[in-house]
């Protein structure tokens, strides 16, 4: 199967590096519209490349798609695929949820995936808190403290973050960031439900966007979460959490790069600690996950060919619900009621 990387900018050049990590190196043609990107993807890692996105469908017949591009552009190129047959992974997306729902009507009676992004679900230190709760380690969950955030200019530090696509508003860094966390999050804690939203500007960044998004949601059986997303966190990112429960409380932080519990029917805290793994020069976040989802994604896209269901963790109806979070905390920081999207 042929796979064709849609943008060939930082993340879509993490995607081919993935499956070139998979073995599928023969395999993959990239396509951007810059003419930099493209020399640079096949400077660094041989692949085929193309500058027409029809004719590469053409040429190569690719079996799946990578959407590597700015948010904005995810739907118009995943509904391309869908009308031609054809699978797609789909990074995490911020706009066009009615084109989402458009998405999950048009590909009901077709045998292909579509896969949102859902990159920190294979992270192994969420993948442990899931563990504990599911386990019970800490009996019923009541509560979470989560704090994430990376200074924006430091996303591409080669680039000024006016050329880049988060220094939008409608796909900011800050605002972008909400839905991808919350996509871990609602896996571990059940659909979230918007209670309050507070969004500001505090930095002087050349960006007209919101830098901090402090949200407050409720869970099903009365958890309540506290999420606070920014892009200010400097000169490391921040990533801390804090999780009560009726016997037990689990804390995770990315500084060390642990997950700890301790409950009732402990006298000491049991330490779970986790490699760095491979770190790509330029890139601060480990290649393992993003191989481990890229994997998922060509596994779920082998079981629908040979008759079976999709195995990927992550919907298109997940990835819509999510969003609609999303708006609803935004109208809530607004005084709003409702928001039409």
């Amino acid at each position: 199967m042929k796979f064709l990387v849609v943008g060939l900018g930082s993340m879509g050049k993490r995607r081919v590096r993935n499956l070139i990590a998979l073995g599928f190196k023969d395999d993959v043609i990239g396509f951007d519209l810059r003419a930099d990107r493209r020399a640079e993807a096949k400077s660094k890692y041989d692949i085929q490349i193309s500058d027409n996105f029809e004719a590469a469908l053409e040429q190569y017949k690719p079996g799946a798609l990578l959407i590597s591009t700015p948010p904005n552009f995810h739907m118009h190129y995943a509904h391309i695929a869908a009308k031609n047959n054809i699978s797609c992974f789909i990074e995490a997306s911020v706009v066009d949820a009615d084109k989402i729902l458009e998405l999950i009507e048009l590909i009901k009676t077709k045998a292909i995936v579509m896969a949102p992004s859902c990159t920190m679900r294979f992270y192994p230190a969420p993948m442990k808190i899931k563990q504990l709760i599911d386990e019970h380690k800490i009996g019923d969950i009541l509560n979470y403290n989560y704090h994430t955030g990376q200074y924006l200019p430091d996303w591409h530090p080669w680039e000024k973050i006016e050329d880049f696509y988060v220094s939008n508003p409608d796909t900011g860094g800050c605002r972008e960031i909400v839905p991808f966390e919350l996509t871990w999050l609602n896996d571990i804690f059940g659909d979230s439900t918007a209670l309050a939203c507070v969004r500001r500007k505090l930095t002087d960044m050349p960006a007209d966007i919101e830098d901090i998004y402090h949200c407050l949601l409720q869970y099903p059986n009365n958890v309540i979460g506290n999420l606070t997303v920014e892009v200010i966190s400097r000169p490391r990112a921040t990533r801390q959490m804090r999780i009560l429960g009726t016997t037990g409380e689990i804390i995770y932080t990315a500084d060390d790069n642990i997950v700890k519990y301790i409950n009732t029917d402990m006298d000491e805290w049991q330490e779970f600690s986790f490699a760095q793994g491979t770190v790509e020069a330029g890139y601060i976040n480990p290649e393992e996950p993003y191989i481990n989802e890229v994997k998922a994604f060509v596994q779920a896209v082998a079981s629908v060919k040979s008759g079976g269901q999709s195995t990927y963790p992550n919907s298109l109806e997940d990835d819509y619900k999510i969003l609609q979070t999303l708006y609803t905390l935004e109208d809530i920081s607004e005084g709003k009621n409702e928001l039409s999207r």
